[in-house]
């Protein structure tokens, strides 16, 4: 086996990149750089039927969002180049030719009817496997069964067949994993899977092995739905000659519903209204409803933090890392066997901590770029006031825009509830007297605004508490927010003070009309 560690991503490019795929190749990713070693894209594409034009391109897309490099692959080549499979069609057929010669694989010549007929008898029969395996190969129409004069003529014919392996009748297949241990199965309960399919491509066992050995690949890292073909993909490695390079294997547990109940998937996504794809997929107009953690405003840096731990920890209480951090901090001893359950909680947590650590003029640029988008006015010194009041008080960054729009928009509708509640002659009148002070004073900080209205308040004996959330609903709409204050000092002098004078007359208005 190679010195050097070598990892790899292989995904189909048949649909959507799952979450459970993009935490794959993050551990895969975490494990190479913690080593030194190198992350391979490599795309197994031998489901032709299943193809999905543009697939590939996404899966790249959000590997590069998450801040996934890629060291060897179809874009960066490398010295295992091609890496994508359906472009390694010529290589394969040799290794089956290989174990063909050897006895360890063999043709089948069994039509799909044929196949069907062989599991209704085994279930009349009420056997206890359904496959196509030691006892029922001898049944088939298969190299095994057939003289090899009836073979060559069939083969020669044009006839269509696939190549099995021979799957050995009573052995223990057994393969040390790095997260499960000892993992030991029964070569009775293995099928006679298919390596090369009747349209000469090959199936993903033998490619997969074929290719990690060709590229020297040290680990492979994968989830636990492979788990069940690991012993067969021992046995290829066994029936080729390269036992002493076999990788090591890791499979990872699965990512289970929020309440813990089976395999996350798309319709819980759909049914709870979160995202489980890194970036939207639109392909179908079926897709709509996709979400993505990048539209929806995770930050890169906080879904990939969020990932990392689904299934594993650093065994500190530190749950906030970097992604240099996990590099360091990462070892495949501290996953976990258990599934892990998906917390959108958790996940919109991770994205406010890393929106608190954001420097203001990040959040003020991407400010800047809501407001452009909407037509409203807004230079960098706003942009950076208003981030500065709201960073702490949202949980995406294009909150900074929807929860701000007061600071762009004269409110059109105010909160019922406090109107009804706080509106009386007192509170008209402290409006009166401070929307006077403002009219002719000049733009002030907010304890300006403060001193103002605590003349107000004191001119007719009341206290500010008892004005502060009537006066927050008149000048933003809304009953709740950032510093008064500094909203004010915003706003402006003339702004806050004719938004004022408005809500005495909506605010007279609907109370008298109650």
């Amino acid at each position: 086996m190679s010195s050097e560690v070598r990892v790899r991503f292989a995904p189909s490019p048949t649909g959507v990149l799952h979450i459970g795929g993009v935490r794959t190749a993050l551990y895969n990713f975490l494990f190479a750089k913690k080593h030194g070693g190198k992350f391979i894209l490599r795309i197994e594409d031998t489901d032709q039927a299943r193809f999905v034009d543009g697939a590939e391109q996404y899966i790249k897309d959000s590997l590069a969002w998450c801040g996934i490099e890629i060291d060897e692959g179809t874009d960066q080549g490398g010295d295992y180049a091609p890496y994508k499979q359906s472009e390694r069609k010529h290589i394969y057929k040799k290794y089956a030719q290989q174990m063909i010669d050897a006895g360890t694989a063999y043709y089948a010549f069994d039509t799909s009817e044929e196949l069907d007929e062989m599991r209704e008898a085994l279930k009349k029969a009420k056997a206890n496997s359904l496959n196509y395996n030691s006892i029922t190969r001898n049944n088939m129409k298969n190299s095994l069964t057939l003289s090899s004069e009836e073979v060559n003529r069939r083969i020669n014919s044009g006839e269509p067949y696939v190549i099995r392996i021979k799957v050995p009748a009573k052995e223990d297949i057994r393969l040390n994993d790095m997260i499960r241990g000892w993992v030991n199965v029964h070569s009775s309960t293995m099928d006679d899977k298919v390596l090369m399919k009747s349209d000469g491509m090959p199936t993903y066992h033998l490619a997969n092995v074929v290719d990690d050995y060709l590229m020297k690949i040290t680990h492979v890292i994968r989830g636990e739905e492979w788990l069940p073909s690991a012993p067969l993909h021992v046995l290829l490695y066994r029936y080729l000659g390269w036992e002493d390079s076999m990788p090591q294997f890791a499979h990872l547990p699965l990512l289970l519903k929020p309440d813990g109940n089976g395999k996350l998937s798309k319709r819980d996504a759909a049914k709870h209204g979160f995202p489980i794809f890194p970036m939207q997929w639109k392909v179908t107009e079926e897709d709509a409803s996709l979400k993505g953690f990048k539209e929806e405003g995770y930050l890169s840096a906080a879904f990939v933090n969020f990932l990392a731990l689904l299934g594993w920890n650093s065994g500190t209480e530190n749950e906030i890392f970097s992604l240099e951090e996990l590099i360091e901090a990462f070892t495949i001893e501290r996953v976990s066997k258990a599934g892990a359950k998906f917390d959108i909680d958790k996940a919109i947590w991770f994205n406010q901590q890393y929106i608190r650590n954001l420097e203001i003029s990040e959040l003020a640029s991407l400010l800047l770029d809501q407001t452009a988008k909407e037509g409203f006015d807004c230079d960098q010194q706003k942009a950076q006031a208003i981030s500065a009041l709201l960073q702490k008080r949202i949980d995406f960054t294009h909150e900074l825009l929807s929860k701000g729009k007061y600071f762009f928009e004269v409110p059109s509708t105010y909160v019922e509830k406090v109107v009804r509640k706080k509106w009386d002659d007192i509170a008209r009148n402290v409006f009166n007297t401070f929307s006077n002070q403002l009219a002719n004073a000049d733009n002030m900080v907010a304890e300006g605004f403060q001193s103002k209205l605590e003349l107000a308040v004191e001119t007719h004996e009341v206290k500010v508490g008892m004005i502060m959330q009537i006066l927050r609903v008149a000048i933003t709409g809304e009953s709740g927010g950032p510093d008064l204050m500094r909203v004010m000092e915003v706003l402006g002098t003339k702004e806050v003070a004719d938004r004022i004078k408005k809500a005495i007359n909506a605010f007279d208005q609907a109370t008298n009309n109650e």
